[in-house]
């Protein structure tokens, strides 16, 4: 799991996200084994964070027991600008005017392909 210093959540970020399931938590709603849940953060497929009260993973990325579609396209493009992943949590939960709502909204309301679309932009 993810305990480095640059995983570790800080308090704004933090406040961002208005819930937060345990891996074991979200290993039921994906009806998978705890073993896959992490192999989906080490792939990049879900994304969490060290939390006060442990590891934690957005409760907004897992919807009708599955990753949000277009999630991991996302992370990817994100990893490839160079954010690391509370970087990545931040811009996926800031509200942002042009959309309206959050990056993690649009996904959520079937919009990756915007989303993406500004990710890849975030490279150059």
């Amino acid at each position: 799991m993810h305990t480095t210093v640059e995983h570790t959540l800080d308090s704004p970020t933090a406040a961002l996200v208005d819930d937060w399931l345990t891996t074991t938590e979200t290993a039921e709603r994906l009806g998978v084994n705890h073993s896959r849940v992490k192999q989906l953060l080490r792939d990049h497929k879900l994304l969490g964070a060290q939390r006060e009260e442990g590891f934690r993973i957005p409760a907004a990325f897992v919807q009708q027991g599955q990753v949000v579609k277009g999630l991991p396209g996302t992370l990817t493009l994100l990893a490839d600008a160079g954010y690391n992943d509370i970087e990545a949590l931040r811009w996926l939960f800031t509200p942002d005017d042009t959309l309206p709502g959050t990056p993690a909204q649009a996904l959520l309301e079937n919009r990756g392909t915007e989303i993406r679309r500004r990710a890849q932009a975030l490279a150059f």
